[in-house]
């Protein structure tokens, strides 16, 4: 695991696929549009930062790519250092849950346990939107007990989600 980043790691089916579908084209645009609605409605319980990225393929460790994702989408520039991101390998079949630093130090160590499963049932029965909502907003609802949100709070991260290649 980094250093200063809570993860769960998992694969939801065990054959890889191929597809020439983009990323940007994996998810419908009404998916899309309930995913970042889902962001908001958790961002309103957390001052907690959620970010999902989506990829087609992942050339190198998922995890050092997810944290690669991380720093590029300059999720730990958070004030309180407590940025989520969901990340998605399509062709892969992986995902990755990361909690920065200012997460990791407040929460214990199976704090992303139950999300990562509610994720994970959805994935393996074909939802992967729904996969994603529902951990979106069970993680808001999670950080809103170590990171509140309060009336002066600024969305300091896009709401949108990033594609990569």
């Amino acid at each position: 695991m980094k250093t200063g980043y809570c993860l769960f790691l998992s694969s939801y089916n065990s054959q890889p696929t191929t597809t020439s579908m983009r990323p940007v084209d994996y998810f419908t645009k009404e998916q899309q549009k309930q995913i970042v609605e889902a962001i908001k409605q958790a961002e309103k319980n957390t001052s907690g930062e959620i970010r999902v990225h989506i990829e087609k393929r992942c050339k190198i460790d998922v995890l050092d790519r997810a944290t690669a994702i991380f720093a590029m989408l300059k999720m730990h520039k958070t004030k309180l250092r407590n940025g989520v991101l969901f990340y998605l390998s399509i062709e892969d079949h992986k995902f990755a849950i990361l909690g920065d630093a200012g997460i990791n130090a407040k929460v214990p160590n199976d704090f992303w346990e139950s999300v990562k499963e509610t994720v994970l049932e959805q994935f393996k029965l074909g939802n992967q939107a729904e996969g994603l909502i529902k951990g979106i907003i069970m993680a808001g609802e999670k950080l809103k007990a170590h990171f509140p949100y309060k009336t002066d709070d600024v969305n300091e991260l896009p709401d949108e989600i990033s594609f990569g290649k």
